[in-house]
């Protein structure tokens, strides 16, 4: 890191939003590079003959490329360097990780060109969304279909149970209740395969923010709250300062709240549920712990898979849709960042979820959503 990275410039839109982002005494670019820089809706960076970045547009640093002015990835450093000495420019596309912990990827095209004052040019444009959704759309009807045929078959039955039974008034409140149960179970079953098909096309974080993940966590908890006291649960939030991540605040929510609604969930009547909120180094970290039921050893692989119940029968009992985890994966993993799971038959479970910081001195002025 050079030493002009101890004090920088932002160039900012009407609305106060930094375009791009610059160092004290970095030298001066070709006429007009920076003005283009500010327009450009692709992600931009400038590095100089020695690697470092003396501009790049704030996406950059939203998309996890350049963290306290230096650019992350080493295939975009080898990129620059080979243009830098053949003078042609150079097109590729490159699958990169979107942070430093879990699977999450980004696919990049990239254009590369030499300037004239020797300085290298890349513009960065995210192909992930393209290229998940023919794949989405390919499993989306497959599974989809699958998952359907129970609650809309159940309605089928029941309709016609009521129909038969139009001369028992007993009976067709019997039946409209269950038919009610059912309709909601559809329901949320299609709210969360939509949340999902979203995810896994990356369409829902084109423009990372600020997010305090403390914040995040204590809406999650109050999501979950009457559910849990009408088993005796109590749920504690416990949160530290600083836990700011670049994303979408109510996705992080959401992941949240699906693991604290399974710890209500498999927890016994008057059992607790903690929730830590921490920032560790360089990650942010969520904690979610229980003293339920557990998950067998052999079923851990497999507890974020779509639609996979460890217990059918309760999920049933629960309105489980098997869904819940396999959100938060792809929640996380749009996040850069991975969960963990431990967890012992009676003794209970730990999710983890750890996320890459929002390096402060990126961050400037920046304030999380409140």
């Amino acid at each position: 890191m050079t030493a002009g990275w101890s004090a920088r410039l932002r160039r900012r839109d009407r609305k106060g939003q930094d375009l791009v982002t610059m160092s004290l005494d970095a030298p001066e670019l070709q006429p007009g590079v920076e003005d283009v820089l500010a327009v450009l809706r692709s992600i931009g960076i400038v590095l100089d003959d020695s690697d470092a970045v003396v501009r790049s547009t704030q996406a950059a640093v939203q998309h996890g490329l350049v963290r306290e002015g230096e650019l992350v990835h080493r295939d975009l450093v080898e990129l620059a360097r080979e243009v830098r000495r053949s003078g042609e420019i150079r097109e590729t596309e490159l699958d990169l990780p979107r942070g430093p912990l879990g699977r999450g990827r980004m696919v990049a095209h990239v254009r590369a060109a030499r300037l004239s004052t020797g300085h290298v040019l890349l513009l960065v444009d995210d192909r992930t969304h393209a290229n998940r959704v023919d794949e989405v759309r390919r499993d989306f009807v497959a599974n989809v279909s699958h998952e359907l045929k129970t609650p809309v078959g159940g309605l089928v039955l029941l309709a016609e149970a009521v129909q038969d039974a139009a001369d028992d008034p007993e009976a067709v409140h019997r039946f409209a209740g269950r038919m009610k149960v059912e309709s909601e179970r559809l329901t949320r079953l299609v709210k969360e395969i939509v949340d999902l098909s979203r995810l896994q096309v990356a369409d829902t974080l084109t423009e990372p923010v600020p997010v305090d993940v403390a914040g995040a966590a204590a809406d999650a908890a109050d999501r979950c709250r009457l559910v849990a006291e009408g088993k005796g649960v109590e749920i504690t939030v416990t949160t530290g300062d600083r836990a700011v991540v670049y994303g979408d605040r109510e996705l992080l929510t959401t992941a949240i709240r699906n693991l604290v609604d399974n710890a209500v969930a498999y927890s016994d009547d008057g059992a607790p549920v903690r929730v830590t909120v921490e920032r560790v180094d360089d990650l942010v970290q969520v904690v979610v712990s229980d003293l339920g039921a557990g998950i067998p050893q052999d079923e851990q692989d497999r507890v974020f898979e779509r639609f996979y119940r460890v217990d059918p029968a309760r999920s049933r009992s629960t309105g489980g849709t098997g869904l819940g985890l396999s959100i938060v994966k792809h929640v996380v993993a749009n996040h850069g960042g991975e969960v963990r799971l431990w967890s012992q038959t009676g003794q209970g479970s730990t999710f983890t979820l750890s996320f890459p910081a929002a390096a402060l001195t990126d961050l400037g002025e920046h304030q999380p959503r409140p």
